[in-house]
């Protein structure tokens, strides 16, 4: 009966231990793990807030920045675009050449610049400012379907030098490598969409050549691509036409022309930058599908192997076999 004793207050002695130290372990270990969760938590809820306000603060930044530009470009750079190059080259144009003569200039010009990576853009305007919609469009269409054609072909006589050009930057290439990929329409919308994106034509259309992308696809691909940029181009350059004409000559604008140039100014804009973000969009997107696909195919190829693995029979020991 003692021994019986004696070993019963032992376990209660055990069990009051015990429970001293779970609640010494709950009271340390579990409020010190639950303080640390909670400093994680609001060490990241800090950094939130901190990247948002650092955000904001160049957000504005750049808003003043750019609002300052655009001031001083309109008191000082557009009156001095307007003297010493628009009057002039309208100017240029009434007396030097015949209309004729002109559109070749044009033509020829829209046709070498991209050879030479120099931008169209000046020569689009000048369509647009001198020929207007109808023979201004043809004027650019035909010029930059040439531009496009020239460089393409020229890019294949160096293709080899412009792989390794290309190897300095493989997010780009790799991007260029969605155009020669898939069906021809798949081909022709990819090329269409670089067209309206950012992505400097006069580099796509060397840069293209190393990829498997056939003619076809990219000429007309680039030309489906370019119309929305050659409306956007003349209707800017008969704008800058018009203003010119009010700011020096002797022509003054309505109150409907007034309206009609200024919503026509924010469609254009507006749809300047909806086509830019399409495309960069649907581009990036392709970009991640195909991605996907070569994830999915690698690992395709471990199973497949790993399968090859588990079939593959093993050969008998021979000296198992030698032994029975």
């Amino acid at each position: 009966m003692p021994d019986s004793r004696e070993d019963i207050r032992k376990q209660d002695t055990n069990l009051e231990n015990h429970a001293r130290d779970d609640t010494e372990y709950s009271r340390l270990v579990i409020s010190n793990e639950r303080g640390t969760a909670g400093a994680d938590v609001s060490q990241r809820q800090g950094g939130v807030r901190n990247k948002s306000f650092i955000w904001w603060i160049k957000a504005i930044t750049l808003f003043i920045v750019a609002t300052i530009l655009v001031l001083v470009l309109l008191k000082w750079g557009v009156p001095f675009v307007f003297e010493k190059v628009l009057i002039p080259i309208m100017q240029w144009e009434a007396t030097a050449f015949g209309r004729p003569v002109l559109a070749l200039v044009l033509v020829a010009s829209l046709a070498l610049f991209p050879v030479f990576l120099i931008p169209s853009g000046p020569s689009m305007w000048l369509a647009g400012m001198i020929f207007g919609y109808g023979l201004g469009f043809v004027i650019i269409m035909v010029g930059t379907t040439i531009g496009m054609v020239l460089p393409y072909v020229i890019g294949l006589l160096f293709r080899d030098r412009i792989h390794q050009w290309l190897k300095r930057w493989p997010q780009k290439a790799a991007m260029l490598r969605l155009a020669g990929e898939g069906s021809w329409f798949h081909q022709f919308r990819v090329v269409a969409l670089f067209r309206v994106s950012p992505f400097p034509y006069t580099i796509f259309n060397y840069a293209i050549v190393v990829t498997s992308l056939r003619f076809w696809p990219y000429l007309w691909g680039s030309i489906a691509g370019m119309v929305p940029e050659a409306f956007i181009y003349i209707y800017s350059g008969r704008l800058i036409r018009t203003l010119a004409d009010v700011q020096y000559g002797n022509y003054h604008l309505t109150t409907v022309e007034i309206v009609y140039n200024i919503i026509s100014l924010v469609i254009a804009v507006v749809t300047t930058v909806a086509f830019t973000i399409y495309a960069k969009r649907a581009l990036n997107e392709l970009e991640m599908n195909e991605a996907n696909n070569k994830a999915c195919q690698s690992d395709d190829v471990t199973f497949e192997l790993g399968k090859i693995r588990v079939d593959v029979p093993r050969h008998p020991n021979p000296s198992s076999q030698a032994s029975s």
